[in-house]
């Protein structure tokens, strides 16, 4: 448990999420996806990953008078830290979305039973996983909704309640790497409102999380009154007869620029900054010349953002839930993504950091 976070920061190359499975509301396999398996997690190694964010939801599998987590529960979590941690893997593990108890209830009349479910939950998670070594960090939340800066206090005392919990259980865990997340990890709110971390009984222990979604290019599934989908990206890749879908911002230069932030707020500061989550739809409405043009922008989008991400000092984790490695027979779906990755992720491909 020796590494401080900035160390253990520079040991993550690139993180994977399990997405749409151990946080899907109704057991691990309702959103369509199988149980992990250790093969996965294999796979997920011999593709390049070297470390796994494990979304979970816990709420639906607690007593909602007690709040006490169901046992059989606890154990299949544990046995999938175990299939990462066994693998050399890290791996981050939250409290995913989980119905909104927290997400959804960052507001002053809520703080008090939000708090109360915080810490019992985050007792029984950290107790229970107590054993694992550094490779297992854990996450507050996963996307605190934030409109106004006087709900900070509220979020605080949220990140506040996780640190003192698990620190409490002792053992590895008072010295675990512990992840907090920024207003709706989003990262202008984050620069703009974020107060600071929460206390914390050891030094140089705490990470920073964003997510980034630039909406009109990565989650936009159709034109609106305000704007269309962007279908395209990047400086060589706009359509020279679909030109409405072209983008008209958020391209290199904005990604750079999000990125510089978090980097001057807090990676030369000492506090790395996981990227939680980045990721970029495929438009199936799409054919021909555009449907390439789209794919090709689509690569590109995710090989920029992880090397800018690596430049400025962010722990990339890209977001899928099943389109890039197949859950059940483990091969590589989109292998032109994955090389985007992983190529983004290597070192001497980053691009300088902006100054």
């Amino acid at each position: 448990m020796g590494s401080t976070a900035v160390q253990l920061a520079s040991q993550i190359r690139l993180g994977l999420n399990i997405g749409n499975t151990m946080e899907a509301i109704g057991g691990e396999t309702a959103w369509g996806n199988p149980l992990i398996t250790e093969a996965l997690i294999k796979a997920a190694k011999a593709d390049g990953f070297n470390a796994i964010r494990l979304p979970v939801a816990w709420d639906q599998y607690a007593n909602q008078q007690t709040a006490k987590i169901d046992q059989a529960w606890l154990d299949r979590v544990r046995l999938v830290v175990k299939y990462c941690v066994d693998n050399q893997m890290y791996v981050l593990l939250n409290i995913h979305w989980d119905g909104g108890w927290l997400e959804r209830n960052v507001v002053p009349d809520k703080q008090a039973a939000v708090n109360e479910k915080q810490k019992a939950f985050w007792t029984q998670i950290a107790t229970h996983l107590r054993d694992f070594d550094e490779h297992l960090m854990f996450a507050s939340a996963n996307e605190p909704s934030i409109d106004t800066a006087n709900q900070i206090p509220v979020l605080n005392s949220y990140h506040q309640t996780f640190v003192n919990a698990v620190r409490a259980t002792g053992g590895k865990n008072a010295h675990r790497i512990l992840v907090i997340q920024g207003p709706q990890t989003d990262i202008d709110k984050t620069m703009q409102m974020w107060t600071g971390m929460p206390t914390d009984t050891v030094s140089n222990k705490l990470m920073a999380e964003v997510h980034f979604y630039p909406w009109q290019f990565t989650l936009m599934d159709k034109d609106e009154w305000y704007g269309n989908a962007f279908y395209y990206w990047g400086k060589d890749n706009h359509s020279a007869t679909d030109t409405a879908h072209n983008p008209d911002k958020d391209e290199e230069a904005y990604v750079d620029r999000q990125f510089l932030l978090m980097k001057q707020k807090f990676v030369d500061k000492g506090i790395p900054v996981v990227l939680g989550e980045y990721a970029a739809m495929l438009r199936t409405n799409l054919t021909g010349d555009a449907l390439a043009l789209h794919r090709k922008s689509r690569v590109d989008y995710i090989n920029y953002t992880t090397k800018s991400a690596v430049a400025h000092g962010l722990t990339p984790f890209y977001w899928d839930v099943g389109s890039l490695i197949d859950r059940r027979n483990h091969t590589v779906l989109d292998p032109d993504l994955l090389n985007a990755l992983v190529k983004g992720a290597t070192p001497q491909a980053a691009g300088p950091a902006t100054p």
